[in-house]
Order: C-alpha cells, then sequence, then structure tokens
C-alpha cells in the first residue's frame, strides 16, 4: 500500500510542529507489518504533522535490521521502505549523550539522547528497556510510550 507524501508547508508552519522520535521496531510494524497498533501514529507522520526525527545510527539501523531476521523473511522492498523513510524523517545530526537518562540498553540511547537533546514531545516504542524511562523522563517533558496508546493530543 502506497504511503501519501507530506503535503506542501511553510517554514513557519514546519517549525510549529510537534516532533517525534520513533524507535526501530515501531518503523517496522509501520512500513513492513502494517501493524494495526500503529495507524494513528502512521497517519500522522504521513500527513506532516509531526517532525519525525532521524539521527544516521537510526537511518543505519533500520537498514541493518531490515537485512536479517523476522524482517528479512518478509522480503521487504528496501528501495520502496527506504522512500517513505525518508519522505516522512527529518534527518539530524546525532545527539550528545544524556548524564541523567541512560538507558539500559546501550542501543536505545540514541533514541532517549536525541528525544531529549531535540526537545521532542513523544518517544514512541515498545522497547521495555526505553518504556522503563517514562515516568522519569516526563519532568523533562518527553512522554515515552508504546504506539497504540500515541495521541496528537
Amino acid at each position: 500500500m502506497p504511503l501519501p507524501s507530506p503535503p506542501a508547508t511553510t517554514s513557519d508552519t514546519l517549525a510549529a510542529r510537534p516532533a517525534i522520535v520513533v524507535d526501530t521496531q515501531v518503523v517496522m510494524d509501520w512500513l513492513i507489518f502494517n501493524d494495526p497498533r500503529v495507524q494513528l501514529l502512521a497517519r500522522a507522520l504521513t500527513s506532516g504533522s509531526l517532525r519525525w526525527l532521524v539521527a544516521p545510527a537510526m537511518r543505519d539501523e533500520i537498514r541493518h535490521v531490515l537485512g536479517r531476521g523476522v524482517a528479512a523473511r518478509y522480503a521487504p522492498d528496501l528501495p520502496l521502505i527506504e522512500a517513505h523513510f525518508d519522505a516522512h524523517s527529518e534527518a539530524v545530526p546525532a545527539a550528545e549523550p544524556s548524564p541523567r537518562l541512560v538507558c539500559r540498553d546501550p542501543d536505545d540511547q540514541k533514541f532517549i539522547d536525541l528525544a531529549l537533546a531535540s526537545g521532542a514531545r513523544w518517544l514512541v516504542s515498545r522497547d521495555k528497556a526505553l518504556l522503563t524511562l517514562a515516568r522519569r523522563a516526563k519532568p523533562r517533558g518527553l512522554v515515552i510510550l508504546k504506539p497504540e496508546l500515541w495521541t496528537p493530543d
């Protein structure tokens, strides 16, 4: 199923959109598995109403994961997935590590670092190591939650 392109927007509109960080599993749920639990989030990402922030390590991780394991068995159309990924995300530089909010899984630290450094409103994940940080992230203005619990409000 083709994903729509983001609507044309002005630079003022772009700057006003809330930022979001989405972990690799949720991206796969959306772009490969078409999981119904991520459809509200997917519509928000493809509509351009959110700034989906992606650092280089996140882009590298999705490429790596798509080539192995369960994702590889689905024989995903990698160029199509990368095209949608690029069309709906905003490439940003890697963030400095957060000394105050450390994820017990070092591979997931990049998500929390980017979300905090960029002032993202949400970090959407199914990963227990990230979800465990939700209570401590909230006073910093970051809501960490599962995709099926995400709403634009």
